[in-house]
């Protein structure tokens, strides 16, 4: 598991927080109420297409993405996707260390949505 953790930058402090949801589960939970549900690709590929209620908050624009998740509900969970899940997964491990406690992230991305 360390190896893996190293070789992947991922320590059990962002395991236990992130999870990593198939299409089907993504899309029951998004059928509660007052989700938090965030796009981190770019304002271009945002407008190309995406999840209905979802909040673009472009994660290359590292600033700004600090600045908009300090608004969010850290007591609330937070669905996150990107294109393919890379983007999605370098967001949440920085959601973590935010101090969000549930992050839910897309597996596949968008690419697997439709």
């Amino acid at each position: 598991m360390a190896l893996f953790s190293s070789l992947f930058n991922f320590s059990s402090q962002y395991s236990d927080k992130i999870n990593i949801l198939d299409v089907p589960t993504f899309k029951a939970h998004l059928k509660e109420k007052n989700i938090q549900l965030i796009d981190v690709r770019t304002p271009r590929e945002f407008l190309d297409g995406h999840i209905a209620n979802a909040r673009n908050l472009d994660y290359f624009n590292q600033s700004r993405f600090r600045e908009e998740i300090e608004k969010l509900d850290k007591t609330q969970p937070i669905y996150l996707y990107c294109r393919s899940g890379n983007r999605s997964q370098k967001a949440a491990r920085v959601l973590v260390d935010a101090g969000f406690e549930k992050i839910y992230d897309l597996k596949g991305g968008f690419m697997h949505w439709t």
